[in-house]
């Protein structure tokens, strides 16, 4: 029986990239964005309340659907479904779309008004921080990808070695609290691999959290009789890490790590509780969201470009850049989506 919480969930933690990255243009952070309007507190903190879980959830919910892929398909077609997934579409929009969104930095930034041609030159030959802001090479947003691919793959070696029922009956035994303080591996994890807060460890570990632990309906089911602490928890944190940010711009790791495990074991809660159902729009964002991930930050940059550089206030800046963005990038996945080459590059089911 198919788990349309799981694809909803995916698709509501995609749509989050549109106001994260909108606000992004104004992040107080330390460092700007392909485009940048200035610092705002108040936004960055908004993007505070989703940061410490939405990405993390994506890892937990694509280890839980590589136990259920495994079970139908065997480990070469599993490779070659990751390749055909993830690998295709992470080059070609390395090649497509990233260096338009570095254009448009150096535009904003340097004033570029050179060739797209010579900009695809310096892209490619200019190593620097890898964020891409100042026009360098970078993985851009596909970073999510590159590093779900080399995990797909990574998980297949544990996978192998450690049975899955060997690990799942020792997660049936733990309580709620057990499994809550399963955050501390997480949060130990972040330190490994570590590419600009971007933890490689991290996802590793939640992805096979996901495969071994999440993918156990009792497992779920004992989450599910301990919502209310469960939730109570992630409320109370997230507000008290919403709170300190905006006062006093503290973002400790420790903090954060927790804040965002108890948002996943909440995504899931909620998940099963009220999106467990399908119709037009959840089966239209199911195929969709993938795509949508490719697409959006390039399409959101280039009118982030156009959005501050002609409007003056802030609050039509916003929504220039969020709607605008959303609209757009729907509007170029069904343009895709008719276009069998283009469709499979991007990964549309």
């Amino acid at each position: 029986m198919r788990k349309y919480y799981l694809d909803n969930l995916r698709t509501i933690m995609i749509l989050l990239l549109f106001p994260v990255h909108t606000f992004m243009i104004w992040n107080n952070y330390g460092g700007e964005f392909y485009v940048w309007g200035g610092e705002n507190k108040l936004l960055s903190s908004l993007i505070i309340i989703v940061n410490p879980w939405f990405m993390a959830l994506l890892f937990v919910i694509a280890g839980m659907c590589a136990k259920y892929s495994l079970e139908k398909r065997d480990t070469k077609k599993f490779i070659k479904e990751r390749v055909s997934k993830l690998l295709v579409p992470f080059i070609c929009g390395i090649i497509l779309l990233v260096p338009m969104q570095t254009l448009y930095a150096r535009k904003f930034f340097y004033g570029y008004n050179g060739s797209i041609l010579d900009n695809y030159k310096y892209f490619f030959t200019n190593f620097t921080d890898l964020s891409g802001y100042d026009g360098g090479f970078t993985p851009g947003h596909l970073w999510f990808i590159l590093f779900l691919f080399i995990i797909s793959l990574l998980a297949l070696l544990i996978i192998k070695y450690i049975p899955y029922k060997k690990v799942v009956t020792k997660f049936e035994k733990a309580n709620i609290f057990i499994i809550i303080l399963l955050f501390i591996p997480v949060w130990l994890m972040y330190y490994i691999g570590n590419f600009g807060g971007y933890s490689l460890g991290k996802y590793f570990i939640l992805f096979l959290l996901g495969y071994y632990m999440f993918s156990n309906k009792k497992i779920i089911d004992k989450i599910m009789e301990n919502k209310r602490v469960v939730l109570g928890l992630f409320c109370l944190f997230q507000l008290m890490l919403v709170i300190v940010y905006y006062n006093f711009s503290y973002y400790g790791d420790f903090f954060v790590n927790f804040v965002g495990w108890m948002g996943i074991l909440s995504c899931i809660i909620i998940g099963k509780l009220y999106l467990n159902k399908e119709n037009k729009v959840t089966n239209y964002f199911k195929k969709a969201s993938f795509p949508i991930y490719i697409l959006h930050q390039t399409i959101l940059v280039i009118i982030g470009y156009y959005s501050l550089t002609m409007l003056d206030n802030i609050f039509w800046q916003i929504c220039m850049i969020l709607f605008g963005s959303f609209v757009v990038t729907i509007l170029f996945f069904e343009i895709i989506s008719k276009i069998p080459i283009l469709k499979k590059i991007i990964g549309v089911r």
